[in-house]
């Protein structure tokens, strides 16, 4: 399984930016799909996760209300709108997968739990 992100770049504080996520395999519907990201001289934190069918999500208490996790199974995407960012969104953006069949997001993912992992794409925003 192979994950890239794309999408990045820098907007203005209050601006919205897509990024997208492609996942190269065939049984891309039984993973649980999440967005990580790390901050510079940060901790690598969680931001959003969706459940296979697209159904369940959930979000970081701080980018709730800003961000959408959506993805689209029919071309193995999965996306991240993020709207009204601040500056402190800047950092480098990640997709992961889990290999999850329960059609549930219950809580914040570990990153490290999760089962595959994409080279990330940064975005930065200006104050």
């Amino acid at each position: 399984v192979q994950l890239q992100a794309s999408g990045g770049g820098l907007v203005q504080s209050g601006g919205s930016l897509r990024l997208t996520c492609a996942v190269s395999t065939q049984t891309y519907r039984i993973y649980r799909m999440a967005w990580f990201r790390q901050a510079p001289g940060k901790e690598r934190e969680f931001v959003a996760a969706i459940s296979w069918s697209g159904h369940n999500t959930y979000y970081a208490n701080s980018v709730r209300g800003r961000f959408t996790i959506s993805r689209d199974n029919a071309i193995n995407l999965v996306y991240l709108l993020m709207n009204n960012l601040k500056p402190e969104d800047t950092a480098d953006y990640c997709c992961a997968a889990e290999d999850h069949s329960g059609d549930y997001v219950d809580g914040p993912l570990n990153y490290s739990a999760m089962h595959y992992w994409g080279k990330g794409t940064l975005v930065t925003v200006s104050s």
